[in-house]
C-alpha cells in the first residue's frame, strides 16, 4: 500500500493525469457505381465494346486501390453483371450512409469527336446541350426496368433544400478536385466539368458525381478502353484522386 507522507499531496498533484487516446478517424465511405449492367449493355462501340463490361472492370480496380490506400472505406452498387434501376443505385448509397457516390461510365457522346475524361454533378438546368443530351441518354437506362422517371420537380425540390445545398456544394468541390488532379495525367474532354439532370445523382443527402472515363462513340477512346493496361491507368488515377479527397478537410 502506498502511503504519502508530508507533502505527498503536492507530489501527487505534480503527477500528470494519463493522456486520453485521440479518437480514431473513421475513413469516409465511397460508393462506386459501375453504370448499366445485366440486360442493359450501356453504350456499344463500333468494335462491339460494351460499356457495362468496361466500367465494371475499371470500378473493381478503383475499389482495390482505393481500399488499399486506407484513406476510404469502399463499396460498390454492383460487383457483377447485374441490372439495377437508377433509383436502386441511389438508394444503396443512401442506406449505406455514403459520404460520396461516384457513378462510373463510358457512354456515347452527342458527337463522335468528343473524347476524354469528364465529370458531372446534378443540376435541373444543364450547363450546355452536350450535358443535357448525355443526361437524357443516361436516364433512359430505366427503360430496361419498364420505368419512366422524369423527375424535374423532384430535382427542383432537391436543389432548393438546405441540406441538399450543402450536399451539392460538396459534390462540386469533389468534382473540381478530381478533374484537376486527373487532368495532370489523363486526357480530358473539352470543358470537363459539367452539370445536368442525371437521375442517378439525385440523392439529396449524398454528394454525388458521374465520371465519364471516355466515350465509346469515339474510335480512339474505344481503342483505349479496350486496352486493359489503359483501363488500369484510368482506375489508378481515379483511385488516387479519390484517396486524396477522402483524406482532405472536405470529409473531415
Amino acid at each position: 500500500m502506498l502511503v504519502l507522507g508530508r507533502g505527498g499531496g503536492a507530489l501527487a498533484a505534480a503527477i500528470p493525469p494519463p493522456r486520453r487516446k485521440p479518437a480514431l478517424r473513421v475513413p469516409p465511405l465511397v460508393i462506386l457505381d459501375p453504370g448499366h449492367g445485366g440486360r442493359d449493355p450501356g453504350a456499344v462501340g463500333r468494335r462491339g465494346t460494351q460499356e457495362k463490361d468496361v466500367v465494371l472492370d475499371i470500378a473493381r480496380a478503383v475499389q482495390r486501390r482505393l481500399a488499399g490506400s486506407g484513406q476510404a472505406r469502399v463499396d460498390m452498387t454492383r460487383s457483377t453483371d447485374v441490372f439495377l434501376a437508377l433509383d436502386e443505385r441511389v438508394e444503396i448509397a443512401r442506406r449505406a450512409g455514403a459520404d460520396l457516390f461516384v457513378s462510373i461510365h463510358a457512354d456515347s457522346a452527342p458527337n463522335l469527336e468528343a473524347r476524354g475524361l469528364s465529370a458531372y454533378t446534378l443540376d435541373e438546368n444543364a450547363t450546355d446541350d452536350f450535358a443535357r443530351k448525355l443526361a437524357q441518354q443516361e436516364n433512359l437506362a430505366d427503360r430496361f426496368a419498364g420505368l419512366d422517371r422524369r423527375g424535374a420537380k423532384a430535382v427542383a425540390a432537391i436543389l432548393n433544400d438546405l441540406r441538399a445545398r450543402h450536399t451539392r456544394d460538396t459534390a462540386l468541390r469533389a468534382r473540381a478536385a478530381l478533374v484537376d488532379g486527373a487532368g495532370r495525367t489523363l486526357r480530358l474532354l473539352e470543358n470537363p466539368m459539367r452539370s445536368a439532370n442525371f437521375a442517378v445523382l439525385r440523392a439529396p443527402d449524398v454528394p454525388s458525381m458521374l465520371i465519364e472515363t471516355g466515350f465509346l462513340s469515339n474510335r480512339e477512346d474505344e481503342s483505349m478502353l479496350r486496352d486493359q493496361r489503359q483501363r488500369r491507368r484510368i482506375a489508378e488515377v481515379i483511385a488516387d484522386e479519390l484517396a486524396s479527397l477522402a483524406g482532405s478537410a472536405l470529409f473531415a
